[in-house]
């Protein structure tokens, strides 16, 4: 009876000295709770206060009635967007946009990280990342147009270079075949040197000591980077793939939107300009609401299925 009646009492006390001691240490470093506090509130305010506004999704929405006033509805507009016409282009224009780019886009600033990595010249090097990372400071609105310019069927130098070799002029910019490469190899274009930079500062985190070991042993330079680089950036991989599958469906919408016409709308539209169109143009929020939860759903089941996945592949993940 005695062991039984003290065993809880000694387990307890432990307890709330953890307890005591959390809170002092908090009280401790005030200081760093206080940097990060912004950071806090930011998140609260503009990322989940928001999330509020999600049940008029399931309402049929007036502005007259207000958020709480409006009826409910339940899955009308889910229902509606299920059936319409326009369901299953969108999944596949999205769908289509988002694993291209990820084909595409994923791999190269890896490459590029590594090759860069490899050159010894500072000067040269410098004058890579300043190239390559310049782009990424253009805004989309700048991108398009750039591409209109040297796309153009009359004066773009790229359908010069056509008619030089005996080819016809193409519409690049209306032609529904087009679209999809014209984006991502444009995106690829203006993000891979600054998507590069993470990859660079895992390779700087790698012991130096692997590659003089590699050396003496007599490997390559091309055997140093695929047993020892890539080994060493792998968890960095991991995570950022982790993180741009669960995105996959969550394609911008500006800079589809400023190449999309009319010619090539069988291939451009997508679920974030359906949004736009739906909500800002028709003013149909609720609908809009429900096809927007639905994609950002979608996302989310790709994010926990894929870290699931590659915790118990490389036990690698975000959580």
């Amino acid at each position: 009876m005695a062991n039984t009646t003290v065993q809880p009492v000694v387990d307890a006390v432990p307890e709330t000295k953890r307890k005591r001691f959390n809170w002092k240490r908090v009280w401790r470093n005030w200081q760093l709770y206080l940097l990060i506090s912004p950071v806090i509130v930011y998140y609260i305010v503009f990322h989940y206060f928001p999330m509020y506004g999600i049940q008029i999704a399931f309402k049929d929405f007036i502005a007259t009635k207000g958020i709480w006033g409006s009826p409910w509805v339940g899955m009308e507009h889910f229902n509606r967007f299920f059936d319409s016409y326009y369901f299953w282009r969108l999944i596949k224009n999205t769908l289509g946009i988002g694993l291209y780019s990820l084909a595409v886009g994923f791999p190269i600033p890896i490459i590029l990280a590594l090759l860069m990595n490899e050159i010894k010249a500072e000067r040269f090097k410098k004058f890579v990342q300043t190239v390559t990372y310049a782009p990424h400071f253009l805004s989309t609105v700048v991108i398009v147009g750039m591409m209109m310019i040297f796309l153009s069927p009359r004066y773009g130098i790229i359908n010069h270079f056509i008619e030089m070799f005996g080819g016809q002029p193409i519409n690049f910019m209306t032609e529904p075949a087009w679209f999809k490469t014209l984006y991502v190899l444009s995106d690829v274009w203006q993000t891979m040197g600054w998507s590069s930079i993470i990859y660079l500062a895992a390779l700087a985190g790698i012991d130096n000591q692997l590659h003089e070991a590699a050396r003496v042993d007599g490997a390559t330079r091309l055997q140093r980077i695929w047993h020892i680089n890539i080994p060493g950036i792998r968890p960095t991989i991991i995570i950022l793939l982790i993180l741009n599958i669960g995105s996959v469906m969550g394609i911008g919408f500006e800079k589809v939107l400023l190449m999309q016409n009319n010619l090539n709308l069988e291939s451009s539209d997508i679920i974030s300009t359906y949004v736009y169109r739906m909500g800002i143009q028709n003013a149909e929020y609720s609908f809009s609401a429900a096809v927007g939860l639905f994609n950002s759903i979608i996302n989310f089941v790709l994010l926990v299925v894929v870290n699931f996945i590659a915790k118990r592949v490389s036990e690698t993940s975000l959580w």
